[in-house]
């Protein structure tokens, strides 16, 4: 049976291909927001059964203010974070705020929806793989803060940094090419480059990844490709 939920995210591309994928599924999406700070008015407003809720700073102070909002008005709706690699501070943030669950924003979305169906269910929904690197993480602190988007970054070369963004920014090949001013199978070579050194096996991915990590904060943006594209090659794309 599906479940009626909500999808809530500062990137809209994301929330919406998260809420696409969830219906094929049949699940019954009411809404996939974009602004966090009006998600307690609009979750509380609908009244679902279980609200995805992403972010890109678990452990930020305030973050999930939301949440408390939505459990104290609305408690009967599960709450379900997106987030990255979680810190221990993230997980206890999130829980103690009243979620049901977290959830890693690069997570198949059989785990995802596995999620979901937990949490409506009254269980908490947590990875047990995230708790145990939560319990090391507490038991052998690093030495200095995690930075996933720092790593990521020195992973890639500037014009593969370039590519990543555009690719977030919605991007086709062709358009990435115009704009880079390179052949369409040098630009889908890039883009193979970025999602095989990502670990990922799709753009929609590699763009989640790049927002979620704070990647595309750092990056420099590029100049956007122009409206009209006109190229020779018509290979389709990759």
């Amino acid at each position: 049976m599906g479940v009626r939920l909500m999808v809530v995210d500062d990137h809209r591309l994301l929330a919406e291909a998260l809420a696409s994928a969830l219906k094929l599924r049949g699940h019954r999406v009411l809404a996939a927001a974009a602004p966090a700070a009006g998600a307690a008015e609009l979750v509380i407003s609908r009244a679902p059964e279980v609200c995805l809720l992403g972010t890109a700073t678990p452990a930020e102070p305030g973050m999930f203010d939301p949440v408390v909002r939505i459990k104290r008005e609305r408690p009967q709706v599960a709450v379900v974070v997106l987030g990255p690699v979680p810190s221990p501070r993230g997980i206890a943030a999130a829980f103690a705020s009243g979620a049901s669950g977290y959830v890693r924003h690069d997570e198949r979305i059989e785990g995802v929806e596995r999620a979901i169906m937990k949490a409506r269910a009254g269980e908490a929904a947590v990875a047990p793989q995230l708790l145990q690197g939560a319990f090391s993480e507490l038991l052998n602190p690093a030495a200095q803060p995690d930075d996933e988007g720092q790593r990521l970054l020195q992973m890639l070369t500037p014009r593969e940094v370039e590519v990543l963004v555009r690719v977030a920014d919605g991007e086709d090949t062709r358009l990435i090419a115009a704009g880079m001013g390179i052949a369409p199978s040098t630009a889908r070579t890039h883009v193979q480059r970025v999602l095989m050194k990502l670990g990922v096996g799709s753009r929609l991915e590699a763009a989640a990844l790049a927002a979620r990590t704070g990647l595309l904060d750092r990056a420099e943006r590029p100049t956007p490709a122009p409206d009209h594209v006109n190229n020779s090659d018509p290979t389709p794309e990759g």
